[in-house]
Order: C-alpha cells, then structure tokens, then sequence
C-alpha cells in the first residue's frame, strides 16, 4: 500500500471543519447537466436494480456506487457523472435495493457487503460487448461495497475493470458503528435511523407476516437496527458477524488493479481503524490517501475546477488519467 502523505485538498474559508465541509454539499449543492436514463435489471431472487444511465457513446465506462441511503441523485454522485462524462466516459449510477424511489420486493434490502449485486451491475455492462476500459467508484458504504468486491474478485476480476477510487469509507464496520453512536454524530445517527426505521415498516406493510416491527422503537443505534434487521435478514449471526464478515478491510490485501482510497482526517463517521497502518497492508496496488480536511462525501474545493467539479472529482479523474 502506497500511503499519499500530501493531500493538496484546501476547504472554502467558510467550511472549516468536518461537519460544515460534510453538510454543505448534501444541503447546497446542486448538479443540473445531468440526464439519466434509467433501465431496470432483474436479480436472480426474482428482485430488481435500477441502473440510471448518462451516455455520451463511449467506450470507457465509470459505475458509481453511492453512499448508505442515498441513490444516484445525490450531489456527489452527479457530479462524478458529469465529470466523467467530459472526459469521454458513460457513466453508470445505480441504486441500491431499496433506494430507487420503489421499494424492491423481496425480505432482503441493501448491505454494506452485497457484492452480488455489484457484480450483477458489472456483468450486465460488460454484456453491452463496448466497454473495454470500467473504472469503479464507490462512496461511503458504496467504497466499502467496491472494495470488498475487488478483494473478493483478486485475480478473477473481469479484465475490463481497470481501476477504482472510494471515498470516506468505513473500512472498519464495527469501529463505524461506536463511531456513529459519538455525540458529535447524533444528527447523522438520528437521520440514518429514522430512513432505516421508515424503509423496514414500509416494508413490513408491504409484506404482512414477514418481518416484525414490534421491537422497532427499542432500537436507538445503528449497532441495534443492524442486529435486528440487517444481519438476520442477509444471513448473518448477528451485527458483529455482519461486520466481520463485510468489513472491506479484511479484502484489502487481495486487490489488484490500481485503487485509490480517500479518506479525510476530520471525517466524523470514520474510526481510528478505519486509518490501517500501512505495515499491515504491503499492497502495492493500494494508494491510501489522507487529507487533513473534507468531511465525510464534502470536498468542496476552495478555488473552482472546470465544469463545477469538487475536489472528490478532480481528484478521481487525476488518479485515473496519471497512475
């Protein structure tokens, strides 16, 4: 693993710590140029992904994979569309079980390890038989998803896929999750919960019988809702198994494409270990980055780049253009 001691990312004046740099962006900032087209795909369970597309008829192609609770309207995954799309990729955004705007129909949502499903995205592109160079994207949550999946992949990844960049991502699941539970967090802690909450009773309404929101008001952290809902609902003992088994930085040492991992010193979501020690990752492949400053998914960049792009995408294109 190749640690990058220089980060040359720089904050706006007016952001000067973690939670401003993290909430500008996700209350502020708007992306308007671009224009999805979205195909629906169906899973082997006899479930769906929606995919949403913004083609420029390329051969290059970037998949993006967004944060937990999000989907491919954020900001921050705009913008990497957009960028992309200027230097000549199509670009793929797709959206979670669960996050499309329609719930999905099976018991299962989305988790912090569904590398099947990312897999099923990246296959239904390669089938498109015109991509011959795929970058992976992945924030937060959608980091830790891509970078198990190249972990889990080692030298069976498709040739195709050349490179991948993640931001803000909880390698560490468990230290997340105390993480999360800090007083600093109790904003993002709430708002996480109360969408978490809202999805399992909208689904429970939806399939009587199925799943049980008896205990739903017990639950005040997201260690709980995980040991309630997720684990149990995907196969796993219980939170910390869930975690064990999920935690991307377990995978980290059987990469081997060209993969960029940026995570900010102030990022309030991320653990201690969630910064591994570069002597327990001699990975050649990795480039772990550290910017003193950005948050968690901010990076707004103090001086403009071209086409509006934060700091998170200049960088992106940078890694993939030089390394």
């Amino acid at each position: 693993m190749q640690v990058l001691t220089h980060s040359n990312y720089i904050p706006p004046t007016y952001l000067p710590n973690g939670h401003l740099q993290t909430l500008y962006p996700a209350l502020f900032r708007k992306v308007r140029n671009v224009q999805y087209q979205r195909e629906r795909i169906n899973t082997p369970d006899n479930d769906f992904l929606d995919l949403d597309w913004s083609c420029v008829n390329a051969d290059q192609l970037v998949i993006i994979s967004h944060g937990m609770e999000g989907d491919s309207q954020r900001p921050y995954v705009k913008g990497m569309v957009l960028a992309f799309n200027k230097i000549g990729y199509d670009a793929l955004a797709w959206n979670f079980r669960g996050c499309s705007g329609e719930m999905n129909k099976t018991i299962r949502f989305y988790h912090s390890g569904a590398t099947d499903d990312l897999d099923l995205v990246i296959q239904h592109a390669l089938r498109q038989s015109k991509y011959t160079n795929i970058v992976l994207v992945g924030f937060s949550l959608g980091g830790n998803l891509t970078l198990k999946y190249l972990g889990e992949q080692g030298i069976n990844l498709p040739g195709s896929v050349k490179k991948a960049i993640t931001f803000s991502v909880p390698l560490d699941l468990y230290g997340s999750s105390l993480q999360i539970e800090k007083p600093v967090n109790y904003v993002y802690k709430t708002r996480f919960l109360r969408r978490l909450k809202y999805k399992v009773k909208t689904k429970a309404a939806l399939m009587p019988g199925m799943l049980h929101t008896k205990s739903m008001d017990t639950i005040r952290s997201i260690f709980a809702f995980d040991d309630h809902y997720t684990a149990p609902l995907h196969g796993f003992a219980g939170a910390r198994d869930y975690y064990e088994k999920c935690s991307s930085i377990h995978f980290l040492a059987d990469i081997r494409i060209p993969t960029l991992i940026v995570n900010a010193l102030n990022d309030s979501f991320l653990a201690k270990t969630c910064f591994p020690d570069k002597k327990l990752l001699q990975n050649e492949h990795i480039f772990f980055e550290t910017p003193i400053h950005g948050g968690h998914c901010g990076f707004k960049p103090r001086e403009p780049y071209p086409y509006g792009c934060y700091w998170s995408e200049h960088r992106a294109l940078e890694f993939v253009k030089d390394v």
